[in-house]
């Protein structure tokens, strides 16, 4: 299972929400698409706390360039969400590329680098919908260790774990265990090979209970995940890439002021770094701040907001 697989489980009653919300907007997808063509925007998410920092981000960017945005964040899976971009119900979400482009294709595509991930999506995307500039930041898969760990094998790239992986032990998703980015693909593409495989979860509490403990010497985990920041660990750099690329990326229908809302999300997202994604997280995720006030903060200090 990725991390766009885990994250993107359907909320209860998520249908009816969107229903509901789309009646109180005044006029449902009809007023909808009519609001998004003279400069209205409804913004969209899934429903976990990454998104909901990404979400606010982009109202509030958009917001400062004098655009009339709407919320609808924490809303559901990939399964609901895309069908209301095109549908018009929602004009604008934040994407990762790989799983997008995973999800449009049925799984067909074997493209793993940012670059050729983004301009495939680009051609599988419907004539209707844009995909912007992506950022650098990535939430994909990784393979994390402690400090300890990084120091005493001299580990920073997944290609360093090669001629050390036979002492020690990995824990992750059961299916890791097949999944051709998984041990197979580690097998394959890096010479890896693991003394013991625990079958865990997918960067969950079991996986970071175990590596903290010591049960387990490497876990996968997901590379913005923001109890890597909490616990110290080091994220092994996918050298070889051989996971595919999830660079945030925000997707948005074209109308009439897409120019404008182009060039801000662009600033925003040339911002963005997959260790500014990682401190974010770790402020909703475990200090348990608003989402909204994080995504603020981070808007001011970057200096994306007035002007």
């Amino acid at each position: 299972m990725t991390f766009r697989e885990r994250c993107l489980v359907m909320a209860v009653g998520v249908v009816s929400v969107l229903v509901v919300a789309a009646g109180c907007s005044g006029g449902g997808e009809d007023a909808l698409q009519q609001g998004g063509g003279s400069g209205g925007i409804v913004v969209g998410s899934a429903n976990f706390p990454e998104q909901l920092i990404l979400g606010n981000m982009y109202a509030e960017v958009l917001e400062d360039k004098g655009l009339k945005v709407e919320r609808r964040l924490n809303l559901g899976t990939r399964d609901v969400l895309f069908p209301s971009l095109k549908s018009g119900e929602i004009t604008l979400v934040p994407e990762y590329n790989g799983a997008l482009l995973a999800y449009l294709s049925k799984g067909q595509s074997d493209v793993t680098s940012p670059e050729e991930t983004t301009k495939e999506l680009r051609g599988a995307l419907p004539e209707s919908l844009i995909a912007l500039e992506a950022s650098d930041a990535q939430d994909k898969d990784a393979l994390a260790v402690t400090q300890q760990t990084a120091e005493k094998y001299d580990l920073k790239t997944t290609s360093d774990l090669a001629p050390v992986a036979d002492k020690l032990i990995v824990g992750g998703p059961p299916e890791m265990e097949e999944r051709p980015d998984g041990l197979p693909g580690l097998k394959k593409v890096y010479g890896i090979e693991f003394a013991e495989f625990k079958a865990l979860d997918a960067g969950g509490p079991l996986t970071v209970e175990a590596l903290a403990n010591g049960d387990i010497d490497v876990g996968r985990v997901f590379s913005s995940q923001g109890v890597i920041d909490q616990r110290g660990w080091v994220v092994l750099a996918d050298d070889k890439e051989l996971s595919p690329a999830q660079n945030i990326i925000p997707i948005i229908r074209k109308q009439d002021n897409s120019a404008k809302i182009e060039d801000a999300l662009n600033k925003l997202s040339a911002t963005l770094t997959t260790g500014d994604l990682k401190k974010l997280n770790k402020r909703v995720e475990v200090d348990k701040e608003d989402p909204e006030v994080v995504a603020k903060d981070y808007l001011k200090q970057k200096g994306v907001l007035g002007g």
